[in-house]
C-alpha cells in the first residue's frame, strides 16, 4: 500500500482489555482543530483511520465524523465522550485523502471540518436531521433470503409502511431506546432501510421490473418443457398469451441453467416486442410467470459500449512523445507536470487518451478534470467508447446517491478512470497515476463558497505530489500563471500549433459598431454584417453560435423621465429583467419581483429596458428569422439534470440552427457544422475592473472562436465592438497568444500581481455598513503594522458593495513569491482575524479569507 493507516488490531487490544483508546475526529463544523472521543471497549481493535463514527456534539447535536487518528492519550482539560457508533468496518476515506484535507485546510485558511463537508458526498453523511425510509426492494430480499429480524427491528419496519419516513428522534421514541444507531446500522446492513438527508433528494434506487417463470416450472424441467402443450390442451391460455411464453423461451431456452431463469427478463423485453401488457398480466395471475424488481447500477448503460481505438496523426504522435519524455526522463529534464498548449481543434482529447492508456496499463488510476458540467456530455460520450464500464462520471448534477455510487466504485476499483468537475479531486483514489486538467485556464475550477475556496487546477498538483503521480495541463489559452511556470522551466511544455486533419483556424473580423450606429444599419442589437452572415449561414444549412456573457433579457429597467432603476432589496445591484418568466431577478441572492407598470419614483408609465442579455438576443432572432430553430444555453435553460446534454445533442444532430449562450458555449465543445460565431458586448468584458479582465477576455473570445470551422470548413468570427483599435483585439484577431502573454506579463510584473506575487483577499461582511468599514480599517491597520504598508492594500468596498443584506469590504494582501514564509504569514493573518472576531463589538461580523482569488 502507498499509505499506512493507524489501526489498533484485535491482538493488540486483547493484550490488555482495559486499555483505553481515543480517536481524533474531524467533524463537519467550522471550528478549528479535531475533536477527541473515547472508544468503547467493545469497539477496541475495530476503529480505523478514515472510518465514519457517530458522535454527540454539544448537548443535542448528533454528527457523523471521520476518524483522523487512533491513540491512547486522554485529553487533559475535559473528559472525552464515547463515540456512539462505528459506521464502517472498511474506512470510506483513505490516508492520502486525510493528508490532502489537512493541506487544503492549512493553505486555504479554513477548518478540516469545512473541507470534510465539501469533500464527502452527502449520502455518506449522517446527522440528527437524517430521515429513514423502507427500502422498496426489501420485500423481495426478505422473500428470497428469509432475513432474520430482531423484535426492535421488526417494530421499526412496521412503522415504516408505504412512503412514510421517520427522524432519528421519532425512531428513538417508538423503540423506547436512547442509542438507536446499532439498530440503524443493522437494518442498513440487511438492506431493509434507506437513510437520507431531509433537505436532499430522497433516495430512489434505479429499479428494473423483470419477469421470470414461477417456481413450479423451475422446480420440474419436464413441466417446463411441456408447458405450451399442457396449457393449450387445458385451454388455459389464448394465442396472445402463447406468444408471451414463446418470447420468453426464445430469450431463455427451457434447458438454460436455473440461475439464468432466476435472473429473468426485463419487462420491457415483452412490451417492446409488441406483446400486450394484459396478456402478460394474465399469465402472472395464472402463476405461469412472476413479476419482481431488481436494483441496478445507474451507470450500467456504459457496460455494453463497443470500444474504439483512437488514431493520431504523425504530428500528434510526435507531441505525445514529447509529453512522455518529460514524464519518463531520469535526468534533469524530468517533469511531473506538463503544460500542453494546443490551439483550438488540435485534438488535445485524443492526445490525452494516449497518455491515459499508458497509465491505466500500469494498473494506476486516472482523474480527468473538466471545468464545466456542459463539457462532460461530449467528453464522456467520447471516452466511454474507449473505456466502457471502467469510466466513472462525477459532478453536481448527479444525485447524492449517484455520487456515492461513483465514490464506492473508485474505492472498489470499478472505475480506474473518472471524468469529473472540480469536486472529483476529493474521490478516494488510492493509486492515482495521472491527473489531466483540461481547459486548465478556466475560472470555474475555483470554488468560491463555501470554504475551502480552492482552485482544482492548483490543488491537483498537490494531490499528484501525495500520490507521486503526473499532471497534464491542457488549454488553447493557458492561464498566465501556468504559462509563466512553463517558461521558467518548472513545468514541461509542449506546443501543438496545427489543427487536426485539414481544419484551419477561423478568420476573425472586427465590426465597428460606432460606424454602424452612425449609419443606422444596426437592427435590434445586430450589426448589418452579422445579420448578413447569419442569413448566408442559414441558406447554406450551416450552424451559428452567438456569444453574450450576460443572461436575462435586459440588465435593468429604467424610467425615461427620472432615470429611476429598480434595485434589489438585499444587494447593491439593479434587478435583471427576464421576459419569459416576466419578472425582475437578482442574480446574486435570487430575489424576485414583478416588473413595475409605472415608475415608483415619479409615477411615469414610460419604463424601458436597458442593455441586452441572451434572452433578448434569442427573442430578437425569432423576430428576424421566424423559420430558424433557435436555442439558448445559459444558467436559466440548463437547471435540470439532462438539460445540457439535450441541448448539446440537438445542436450536434443539426436540430438547432442558431445557439445563443453565455460562456457555456465557449467551453471546448466540438461541433462539425458551425461556420459562424458572433460575439456581443466585448467592450464590457475588456474594461471590467479586475487585473485579469484582459486575460479572461482573450480566453473567452479565443475559445468561442474555436467552435467555428472544425473539420475541413473555414469558420468566420464577427466581434461587435466600439473600439476596433484596442491592442487586445488585435492580438485576438491574429490568434497571437504569445504576443498577448508578452504584453500582459509586463503589466503584471509592473503592478506586482500573480504570477509575481501571491494574493490573499480578506472580505469583511456585516449587515451594518459602518461596522464593516470600521472593522476592515482596523484589520488593515493591524496587518500593515506586522506585514508592512506595501503588502497590504485597502480596505475598499467590493465591486458589488452589498450582497444578501451584507456590506462587503475587501483587504488585499500581496506577498512576494518564494521569498516569504507563506504558512507563517497565513497563521499571522488568522490570528489578526480571530482577534477582531473576539471583540464583542464585532461579534456579528463574518471575516472570509480567500487565498489565490480569481
Amino acid at each position: 500500500m502507498l499509505f499506512e493507516e493507524t489501526t489498533i488490531t484485535e491482538s493488540q487490544s486483547s493484550k490488555n482489555e482495559r486499555i483505553t483508546f481515543f480517536v481524533e475526529v474531524i467533524l463537519p463544523v467550522p471550528i478549528e482543530g479535531k475533536f477527541t472521543y473515547r472508544i468503547p471497549m467493545e469497539l477496541n481493535g475495530k476503529v480505523r483511520e478514515g472510518a465514519r463514527v457517530v458522535v454527540n456534539f454539544g448537548k443535542r447535536r448528533i454528527l457523523t465524523g471521520i476518524v483522523f487518528s487512533v491513540h491512547q492519550e486522554a485529553p487533559k482539560t475535559y473528559q472525552a465522550k464515547y463515540i456512539l457508533e462505528l459506521l464502517d468496518e472498511i474506512p470510506v476515506v483513505n490516508r492520502a485523502q486525510l493528508i490532502f484535507w489537512e493541506w487544503l485546510a492549512d493553505y486555504y485558511m479554513c477548518t478540516m471540518g469545512e473541507v470534510m463537508n465539501v469533500a464527502l458526498p452527502s449520502g455518506l453523511k449522517l446527522s440528527s436531521l437524517s430521515r429513514v425510509q423502507l427500502n422498496p426492494n426489501f420485500a423481495h430480499l426478505q422473500a428470497q433470503y428469509d432475513i432474520p429480524l430482531h423484535a426492535k427491528e421488526q417494530l421499526l419496519l412496521d412503522h415504516l409502511h408505504g412512503d412514510s419516513t421517520l427522524t432519528f428522534d421519532q425512531i428513538a421514541e417508538i423503540l423506547q431506546v436512547k442509542n438507536i444507531y446499532a439498530i440503524i446500522k443493522s437494518l442498513l446492513f440487511k438492506e431493509a432501510i434507506l437513510v437520507f438527508e431531509e433537505i436532499k433528494e430522497k433516495y430512489k434506487p434505479k429499479i428494473v421490473k423483470k419477469i421470470r417463470l414461477s417456481k413450479l416450472y423451475l422446480a420440474d424441467k419436464e413441466v417446463l418443457i411441456d408447458l405450451l402443450d399442457s396449457v393449450k390442451n387445458a385451454k388455459k391460455v389464448t394465442a396472445k398469451q402463447e406468444e408471451v411464453i414463446l418470447k420468453y423461451l426464445t430469450e431463455i431456452p427451457a434447458d438454460a441453467p436455473e440461475s439464468k431463469h432466476l435472473q429473468g427478463l426485463p419487462k420491457s423485453t415483452f412490451t417492446k416486442s409488441g406483446i400486450s401488457e394484459s396478456s402478460l398480466q394474465s399469465l402472472i395471475k395464472k402463476e405461469v410467470f412472476e413479476e419482481f424488481e431488481e436494483i441496478v447500477s445507474r451507470f450500467q448503460a456504459y457496460e455494453d459500449e463497443i470500444l474504439s481505438l483512437i488514431k493520431l496523426s504523425e504530428y500528434q504522435k510526435g507531441k505525445v512523445s514529447e509529453i512522455e519524455k518529460y514524464f519518463d526522463a531520469t535526468d534533469a529534464t524530468h517533469r511531473n507536470t506538463v503544460l500542453l498548449h494546443g490551439i483550438t481543434g488540435s485534438g488535445k482529447t485524443e492526445m490525452y487518451i494516449q497518455i491515459v492508456n499508458q497509465i491505466l496499463a500500469q494498473g494506476r488510476q486516472v482523474l480527468f478534470l473538466l471545468p464545466e458540467i456542459a463539457l462532460t456530455t461530449q467528453i464522456v460520450a467520447r471516452l466511454k467508447k474507449v473505456y466502457g464500464a471502467k469510466l466513472g462520471v462525477y459532478h453536481s448534477k448527479f444525485s447524492a446517491n449517484e455520487r456515492v455510487e461513483v465514490w464506492k466504485g473508485v474505492q472498489d476499483g470499478k472505475f480506474p478512470i473518472v471524468v469529473g468537475v472540480r469536486s472529483s479531486i476529493f474521490l478516494p483514489f488510492s493509486n492515482l497515476g495521472l491527473i489531466v486538467v483540461d481547459e486548465e485556464h478556466d475560472p470555474s475550477y475555483k470554488q468560491y463558497d463555501p470554504a475551502p475556496r480552492y482552485n482544482a487546477r492548483d490543488v491537483a498538483l498537490v494531490l499528484a505530489s501525495i500520490h507521486k503521480s503526473k499532471v497534464l495541463l491542457g488549454s488553447a489559452t493557458p492561464s498566465l500563471e501556468s504559462y509563466y511556470q512553463a517558461r521558467q522551466g518548472k513545468y514541461g511544455f509542449v506546443s501543438v500549433e496545427k489543427r487536426f486533419g485539414e481544419a484551419i483556424l477561423p478568420e476573425i473580423k472586427l465590426v465597428n459598431m460606432s460606424i454602424e450606429r452612425k449609419q443606422k444599419t444596426v437592427k435590434y442589437n445586430f450589426s448589418s454584417l452579422l445579420l448578413a452572415a447569419i442569413d448566408e449561414n442559414l441558406q447554406k444549412k450551416e450552424q451559428t453560435i452567438l456569444f453574450q456573457n450576460r443572461r436575462g433579457f435586459a440588465p435593468h429597467l429604467s424610467c425615461e423621465e427620472c432615470n429611476w432603476i429598480p434595485t434589489c432589496m438585499n444587494c447593491a445591484v439593479s434587478l435583471t429583467f427576464h421576459l419569459y418568466s416576466n419578472e425582475l431577478r437578482c442574480h446574486y441572492c435570487g430575489y424576485r419581483e414583478a416588473p413595475p407598470s409605472t415608475c415608483l419614483h415619479c409615477g411615469s408609465g414610460k419604463i424601458k429596458t436597458v442593455g441586452f442579455g441572451t434572452e433578448k438576443i434569442e427573442d430578437e432572432l425569432r423576430l428576424v428569422y421566424p423559420e430558424a430553430v433557435i436555442q439558448r444555453m445559459d444558467l436559466d435553460t440548463t437547471r435540470s439534470k439532462y438539460a445540457y446534454q439535450t441541448i448539446i445533442e440537438d445542436f450536434t444532430n443539426r436540430q438547432i440552427d442558431i445557439l445563443v449562450g453565455t460562456q457555456m458555449v465557449t467551453k471546448g465543445l466540438d461541433f462539425d457544422h458551425v461556420s459562424l460565431v458572433g460575439v456581443f458586448d466585448i467592450d464590457r468584458l475588456i474594461h471590467f475592473p479586475d487585473f485579469r479582465s484582459h486575460e479572461r477576455t482573450f480566453q473567452l473570445v479565443t475559445q468561442v472562436s474555436g467552435r467555428a470551422g472544425r473539420k475541413n470548413k473555414k469558420g468566420v468570427v464577427l466581434i461587435q465592438t466600439s473600439q476596433p483599435q484596442h491592442p487586445l483585439l488585435e492580438r485576438i484577431v491574429q490568434h497571437d497568444y504569445i504576443g498577448f502573454y508578452e504584453d500582459e506579463i509586463i503589466e503584471r510584473e509592473k503592478h506586482f500581481y500573480p504570477p509575481f506575487s501571491r494574493v490573499i483577499n480578506i472580505t469583511v461582511k456585516s449587515e451594518e455598513q459602518t461596522l464593516a468599514v470600521e472593522a476592515a480599517h482596523e484589520l488593515a491597520q493591524k496587518l500593515k503594522a506586522v506585514l508592512g504598508e506595501g503588502r497590504v492594500l485597502g480596505p475598499e468596498a467590493a465591486i458589488i458593495e452589498k450582497i444578501r443584506n451584507q456590506y462587503l469590504q475587501n483587504v488585499m494582501v500581496k506577498l512576494e513569491r518564494d521569498k516569504i514564509n507563506l504558512k507563517a504569514v497565513k497563521q499571522l493573518i488568522k490570528e489578526q482575524m480571530n482577534g477582531l472576531s473576539s471583540n464583542k463589538k464585532y461579534k456579528t461580523l463574518l471575516i472570509v479569507p480567500d487565498a489565490d482569488p480569481m
